[in-house]
């Protein structure tokens, strides 16, 4: 059973969402918030009790402090809860903001219910996940800032993918198809830590800040 707390200044959308996940026998709604603020005082006293929730379904846009901000404070309290945005906000600042801000995941108010199910099942396995419109923005996002300063990468490639292993490139070309580190595991009969592992070493050595920077940079740079 995954354990909820929904995040949302209006109740009609809590309401609808409640409504949508109490469906499905997986899911169990444990507490509700109206604001950041609500969310880390009931997540606190949740800790007390040793009855946090597995997921925080949170809205980007709250009254008082951002749902940004809450991320932020939310992965601080607890590392093992997970963020999963749900904003109508489909732009990139917002995406990669939140998503530096500690959010495994983000979806936009307008996916079906079947995504939500899948986005929030994901993520509750430690897993990211971010809606096909969402990763096609921060894609696109990217390839724009790229053709406007094409110098910016010029005679790179070639030095960074000397910097990747033969097994890191066979990551990095099934991350480029948008698997999961458990799929990728399965495909290359490795464990899912070992993927997550190699995935952190080639974000650190060549210099990007998540997962989406790491696919941007693969793909316009042809390091596979």
């Amino acid at each position: 059973m995954i354990k909820l707390m929904l995040v949302d200044d209006h109740a009609i959308v809590r309401d609808g969402v409640r409504l949508l996940l109490e469906q499905n026998d997986g899911l169990s709604i444990i507490d509700e918030a109206n604001d950041g603020e609500e969310a880390l005082e009931k997540l606190k006293a949740h800790q007390a009790n040793n009855t946090l929730p597995d997921v925080v379904l949170l809205d980007i846009s709250l009254p008082g402090m951002s749902g940004i901000q809450a991320a932020q404070q939310i992965t601080r309290l607890n590392k093992n809860v997970r963020v999963l945005m749900l904003s109508m906000h489909n732009n990139e600042d917002y995406i990669l903001r939140a998503v530096e801000a500690g959010a495994t995941g983000y979806i936009l108010k307008d996916s079906s219910s079947d995504e939500m199910i899948k986005a929030i099942k994901t993520v509750a396995t430690g897993e990211k996940y971010f809606s096909s419109p969402v990763a096609t923005i921060i894609l696109n996002g990217y390839m724009q800032q790229m053709r406007k300063d094409p110098a910016s990468t010029a005679g790179g490639g070639k030095a960074r993918r000397s910097k990747l292993s033969k097994k890191e490139k066979e990551i990095l070309s099934h991350l480029i198809e948008g698997l999961s580190s458990r799929l990728i595991a399965e495909k290359l009969q490795l464990s899912v830590r070992t993927v997550d592992n190699h995935r952190a070493n080639m974000m650190r050595r060549l210099q990007v800040r998540n997962a989406a920077e790491l696919v941007r940079m693969a793909v316009e740079e042809k390091l596979v």
